[in-house]
């Protein structure tokens, strides 16, 4: 039975002194470089945020307690899948490493949704966890401005806050397992599974992130006693069988999609050719596996824990007691072109190794399988993620970022996004810009940090397509025009290169679609240009090529053989002709949803103080209400929209609040100023002669706050 995870807060601990707090002996430290970013963890949020920063030219240090494993995939063999393959694009489009790791290093490429739109396709792979591993510490380890050091993290340096943020205080460095310190100017934790992780295997239970790496106990203690509310979460993964031992005859397989469709919009094709991939393998359950889970449930203590697991991968037990007499998918996958290991997904499980052994071979195909590591649980505390802002910096304590399983998420492609962000903002943040920040209209990746800051988790969260209001606008297919562009003029973080490609590919389009629009004829002529395509009979003439693209039966091939001039050169790049009929298909839809997304836009554009005091605000609003909004911090009436329980008209008299004190900060500006201004305290002491006029904005209520950017 799943049962809601506990939150637990700690009392606020005073605001620490001007100077900075350590922890550890201080003597024999070594003397350490200066560094801009620090990012702990070199998972996959990790290196993301780490590669992000220096790629915004952050002097950047990546903190890990092993090297050789940078790039780790600690549980399934894969990347991508529906709504995840979304946002290895986006990560791509922002310059990021997954999608062009992954391109080099696939053993098995499907693109999943195949019988839907091409605006929910799930781009997937089955990876070389070898080759992938030795990919990716490549990239990292020859990134400029980017130093890698092996060391555990024990503490953060604190100081005062900055006046003009929300926070306690502000990280100005961490505080390393030998005593030494590292400053810097930005901090991005990405610990995943490893505060206070424990591995549960039958009633055994050790500390450790993952089998084989110790947890992290120290900085744990550290965000406990700053007071971020902790809670508890779990994950597992299956046991690892010998392929050589498994029967494939009698089972289902699955070819990979010839030809493969690669991941990074940088790559023309994957490393592999296609007839080299490897097939993965369904079998099924049977009641006698059920029948060993059912009878020894007194043995596992990780299905017994009321800690939260996750709703969309679940352990085979979980699904047993949910699902009882049921048959349930097991998907054999490869682990790499030269590995031995099978993968069986969906056989997550946490028994004693030897009952373990007995639910294996009662699957068909696995009757002579051996066992090659027992599957296992892992329980990890996570942040509550509404803690955080937009940008995925914390509102406790400036200038610490959070990415990645830390924030209640789970699956690779969720922390890479986290982490990209995450190291953005943290280059961002020491250069004194603006936060980069990707809205729910905008990606997945907006959805995704919009979800977690603002209506926070209690379970391992996954993406989905269908947690995205704006679908059909927000498609693989063109992540990089949405993105790119930004992440090039605003972030930083995006190289020469791809800015040039992501600029010739929309021009590409713009002309292939003008040039299309301006190809007409009449019905008839159409139909016997292209007889295979039923055109309705209902439509004006004249039509044209454009309008013959929409009907699932053109392609620009077909168009190009019957119109050459000019069509035909647009047939020969094949990414643009793919591209151009996905714009075709979506078309009616993008201009229907337009109106909708700029109504959000707008709501988005109503930023609320970041200070605001939900309390004691003049608004007619009920205590639950403010209880609900204290809680969630929303920054934007769009993301109050989006809490529960908050109802139209709260969000109504919220809006007329904003708006009001909008107007008051409006005529204050138009006043002649001579000193400046702060939250709750309006002017200086030059500005003294200015109160009597200003009095019924902010001297007569030391509790008015303003809103300081434009709405």
């Amino acid at each position: 039975m799943l049962l809601r995870s506990t939150w637990r807060r700690l009392a606020l601990t005073p605001a620490p002194p001007p100077q900075h707090r350590r922890a550890g002996n201080q003597a024999g430290a070594a003397a350490v470089p200066p560094y801009e970013v620090v990012v702990i963890g070199g998972g996959h949020a990790g290196t993301e945020a780490a590669a992000a920063a220096a790629r915004g030219g952050a002097r950047t240090l990546l903190l890990t307690h092993r090297i050789g494993t940078i790039g780790e995939m600690s549980c399934n063999p894969s990347f991508g899948g529906i709504g995840k393959g979304h946002l290895m694009r986006e990560v791509d489009a922002l310059d990021g490493l997954c999608g062009r790791v992954c391109d080099r290093s696939g053993v098995h490429y499907k693109v999943l949704n195949r019988c839907k739109g091409p605006a929910v396709w799930g781009l997937r792979a089955q990876i070389d966890r070898r080759r992938y591993r030795e990919n990716m510490q490549r990239e990292i380890l020859n990134t400029p401005l980017l130093t890698v050091r092996e060391a555990s993290v024990e503490d953060l340096l604190l100081a005062e806050p900055e006046p003009d943020h929300p926070g306690k205080c502000q990280v100005t460095g961490v505080v390393l397992g030998d005593g030494s310190t590292v400053h810097a100017g930005s901090v991005v934790l990405t610990t995943g599974t490893f505060l206070r992780g424990m591995v549960l295997i039958g009633l055994e239970m050790h500390p450790a992130g993952r089998l084989g790496d110790q947890p992290a106990i120290g900085l744990a203690q550290t965000l406990e006693k700053l007071g971020f509310a902790v809670g508890r979460l779990k994950t597992g993964t299956p046991p690892r069988l010998a392929k050589d031992t498994i029967d494939f005859s009698g089972l289902e397989e699955r070819a990979a999609d010839n030809p493969p469709v690669p991941f990074s919009f940088l790559s023309e094709s994957v490393w592999i050719k296609p007839q080299d991939q490897l097939s993965c393998y369904l079998t099924r359950t049977t009641l006698k596996a059920q029948q060993i889970i059912q009878d020894n449930l007194h043995l596992n203590n990780h299905i017994r824990e009321t800690t939260r697991g996750p709703r969309y991968c679940p352990s085979l037990e979980s699904k047993v007691l949910r699902f009882p007499n049921r048959e349930h998918q097991v998907w054999l996958e490869p682990e790499g072109l030269e590995s031995n290991v099978i993968y069986p997904q969906g056989m997550s499980m946490t028994l004693p190794p030897e009952l373990q052994e007995q639910v294996i071979k009662s699957v068909p195909g696995l009757e002579k399988a051996k066992m090659l590591q027992p599957g296992y649980g892992v329980q990890y505390d996570f942040l509550d993620p509404r803690q955080l802002t937009a940008s995925l910096e914390s509102r406790l304590v400036q200038r610490l970022f959070f990415a990645g399983q830390v924030n209640g998420t789970t699956g690779y492609e969720e922390a890479a996004a986290q982490g990209v962000i995450a190291g953005i903002n943290a280059c961002l943040r020491v250069r004194g810009k603006p936060p980069f920040i990707v809205s729910r209209t905008e990606g997945y990746i907006g959805v995704l940090i919009d979800d977690l800051t603002t209506l926070g988790t209690s379970e391992p969260y996954r993406m989905f397509t269908s947690r995205v209001e704006f679908r059909m606008s927000l498609r693989p297919d063109n992540a990089d025009a949405r993105l790119t562009h930004r992440g090039f003029e605003e972030a930083g973080c995006v190289s020469q290169q791809r800015y040039e490609q992501a600029v010739k590919m929309r021009a590409a389009l713009e002309d292939g679609i003008a040039t299309l629009k301006s190809v007409q004829f009449s019905i008839s002529k159409w139909s016997q240009l292209v007889p295979d395509v039923p055109i309705s009979s209902n439509r004006r003439s004249p039509v044209s090529a454009f309008d013959i693209l929409q009907y699932p039966e053109a392609n620009m091939e077909l168009l190009a053989r019957a119109v050459p001039e000019p069509l035909g050169k647009l047939a020969q790049w094949r990414e643009l002709a793919e591209r151009l009929k996905i714009e075709a298909a979506y078309e009616w839809c993008v201009v229907n949803q337009q109106h909708e997304i700029e109504e959000v836009r707008r709501d988005e554009a109503l930023r609320l103080p970041e200070d605001l005091d939900y309390f004691a605000i003049d608004a007619s609003l009920s205590a639950e209400v403010r209880e609900k909004l204290d809680s969630n911090r929303p920054q934007t009436i769009g993301a109050v929209s989006r809490i529960p329980g908050i109802t139209p008209a709260a969000i109504v008299n919220l809006l007329r609040f904003v708006k009001s004190n909008h107007q008051k900060t409006e005529k204050l500006k138009a006043l002649p100023q001579t000193g400046k201004y702060l939250p709750r305290k309006m002017y200086s002491e030059k500005a003294a002669s200015q109160r009597q006029v200003s009095a019924e904005f902010s001297e007569e209520d030391p509790e008015s706050t303003f809103v300081k950017t434009p709405l």
